[in-house]
């Protein structure tokens, strides 16, 4: 069982006040994330991706980092997900992931350095225009007959907050869910890192052969960023929700893909920036 939170003993000023309490704090720790894969000279495994993440569903932000950055297309890619190396000595947790994929899959390594490099704050970066993403074949999605109503969407901000354990503690994590049309949460995920918590969501929904995700919507609890908005796309998700502000990048990558983009929905109010044929 992994650690998600740890007690430190804090100083609470109230006023005049001064009384030593324990307190609970989000666990950030790093993940590598480490790919097992055939070449010519046989099988190889490199280092991909180290990130800043709560641990906790750890091969599922890995399976689902790798299915946003289009390293894999579905779930039969993959051979096996495990944890390797020791262990962190003051949580017990394992902080490297290793996904072993099948023979047949071409991995190009070159591509993945020249499009993305990690860090604990932005996650994914380095896609300063939509050029990677047109490159790697992503196409608009379908305008199909999908459509998510305005009670459904506002409805999504408190049931995703009372589904946020490790917050309700800490008060220092991000959020992500699935939804459907109806209102109902499929899958909920938390980390330090809001990439992390779309990427967790994306690798459950993988495992359960629900990508692409044509009849779904993501929920976020922070801000819309290109980033969310490019693994939403790949993920085949019509619709991203935050409660807070989208950037401008987040808008023009869903105006040209056609993803519906719901920006500072809170409470019964909410801005469109795109897509608004889907919201009823």
């Amino acid at each position: 069982m992994t650690a998600s939170s740890r007690s430190f003993t804090v100083k609470k000023i109230s006023g005049d006040s001064a009384n030593s309490v324990d307190d609970q704090v989000a666990v950030e720790e790093p993940l590598e994330i480490r790919l097992g894969y055939k070449t010519p000279a046989g099988r190889t495994s490199s280092s991909v991706s180290i990130t800043m993440r709560t641990p906790g569903c750890d091969a599922d932000l890995a399976v689902g980092f790798l299915y946003s950055e289009s390293i894999i297309r579905a779930a039969s890619d993959i051979m096996k997900v495990e944890h390797t190396g020791s262990v962190a000595p003051d949580t017990g947790n394992h902080n490297i992931v290793r996904v072993d994929l099948a023979s047949d899959v071409h991995v190009d390594l070159g591509r993945l350095q020249r499009h993305f490099y990690t860090t604990s704050s932005c996650g994914v970066c380095g896609k300063s225009s939509l050029d990677a993403l047109r490159v790697t074949g992503v196409e608009p999605l379908a305008a199909d007959a999908v459509m998510f109503s305005r009670e459904t969407l506002t409805a999504m901000p408190a049931a995703l907050r009372a589904r946020q354990r490790t917050f309700e503690q800490t008060g220092g994590l991000h959020a992500a869910a699935a939804f459907d049309s109806q209102g109902e949460i499929l899958v909920v995920h938390e980390d330090v890192g809001r990439h992390n918590a779309v990427d967790k969501v994306i690798g459950t929904l993988l495992a359960r052969d629900l990508l692409p995700a044509s009849k779904l919507g993501l929920m976020v609890s922070g801000r819309a960023s290109f980033e969310l908005m490019q693994k939403t796309l790949v993920a085949g998700i019509p619709i991203l929700a935050a409660v807070s502000a989208p950037s401008s990048l987040a808008v023009q990558l869903a105006n040209e893909f056609n993803v519906s983009l719901v920006g500072f929905l809170r409470g019964d109010t909410f801005n469109i920036y795109s897509g608004g044929e889907r919201i009823s």
